[in-house]
């Protein structure tokens, strides 16, 4: 199964807003904001753009490990907020909006992004094609067929082949190049503790508008009391219906996870539905798996794709890891459309 919206991201925003009317009813509410974000600048003429649309570990192990291994290259690097503890060395900060492209931008020749699908990588987007530079998309998770389409005339830098051909859909634009995962990358260097506990952690997926929230609950619920799983909620599950299930489920004697520590610090087994979590615990060498109350033949086709075991079964194999470090031949790749020496 290929991408539902290959090319058209406004009906992929309309898909989007019909999973989630509570949110769509409250942005009606309110009225339309300019788009406008904080801009970072290191140097006098930038040549790279960074679109950070929220500082995820995804986003941040995808976008800034590249820039940090750029060195001295002047760049810029668009953000939703001021994040000066994210950015090493001296930065000048400014707000900018949609309305007019900065003119510390004009030198930028190519834009690096996880997409064009939220605010700020489309702002991003705007401002590459004014001053005509190369939009570099970093994959940054799995891909499922609900994925936004790609930017046009886009470069995709790809975990595998695979995903490239599968995130593309025989669109003519855009170019692609394998580089592989950072986020996996960083979780196969982690030291490898082993399982201290055989109770398993269930990664929430509440959040996600891939599949409908009933799903998600009876198959969390189903297996959480069948396993007596640990519940870990997903960092996005903030909102009203969320945390309603999560008050519901503890009433009814499962465990949440409250302390919220980070993932890579788990020492048990994972399962989830389709989280990429499950990857990363196999590359740290935890049991993973994967399971669902009767699966969709997308998620099917999407567990065999990325070879997620399901739960029964032997564990998740770890993938294969690239040659080179992803952040490293991303930071080359930029150096080469920019003309600076790798």
């Amino acid at each position: 199964m290929a991408l539902i919206y290959p090319m058209d991201l406004q009906a992929w925003r309309a898909w989007q807003g019909r999973q989630n009317r509570l949110r769509k009813l409250r942005a009606g509410m309110r009225p339309a904001a300019t788009p406008t974000a904080l801009l970072a600048v290191r140097g006098a003429s930038p040549r790279v753009l960074v679109a950070l649309d929220a500082p995820t570990p995804t986003q941040l192990a995808s976008l800034l490990k590249p820039l940090e291994l750029l060195g001295n290259v002047d760049a810029a690097v668009l953000l939703p907020g001021r994040m000066s503890h994210l950015l090493q060395g001296d930065w000048t900060w400014s707000r900018v909006s949609a309305e007019l492209v900065p003119e510390e931008l004009s030198t930028v020749r190519v834009v690096l992004g996880v997409g064009h699908y939220l605010p700020i990588g489309g702002l991003a987007e705007l401002y590459g094609q004014q001053v005509q530079a190369q939009f570099l998309v970093v994959q940054h998770g799995l891909l499922t067929p609900h994925a936004p389409p790609l930017p046009g005339n886009s470069l995709l830098l790809a975990f595998s082949e695979q995903d490239a051909q599968y995130a593309i859909s025989k669109r003519s634009d855009v170019a692609h190049t394998v580089v592989g995962s950072q986020l996996l990358w960083d979780a196969a260097g982690d030291a490898k503790i082993g399982v201290v506990s055989d109770q398993p952690v269930f990664l929430g997926q509440l959040h996600g508008a891939e599949l409908p929230r009933p799903g998600k609950a009876r198959t969390t619920s189903m297996f959480c009391r069948s396993t007596g799983a640990l519940y870990r909620p997903h960092p996005a599950e903030t909102d009203i219906l969320s945390r309603a299930q999560h008050a519901y489920w503890e009433r009814r004697g499962l465990s949440i996870d409250r302390a919220g520590g980070p993932l890579r610090e788990l020492t048990q087994p994972v399962v989830s539905i389709f989280s990429t979590g499950v990857l990363e615990a196999a590359v740290r060498g935890l049991p993973a798996w994967v399971t669902y109350h009767n699966p969709p033949p997308w998620l099917e086709e999407f567990w065999e794709r990325y070879s997620l075991s399901q739960w029964g079964r032997d564990a998740t194999l770890p993938p294969v890891q690239p040659a080179v470090e992803p952040a490293v031949a991303i930071a080359r790749i930029v150096k080469n459309l920019i003309g600076e020496s790798p």
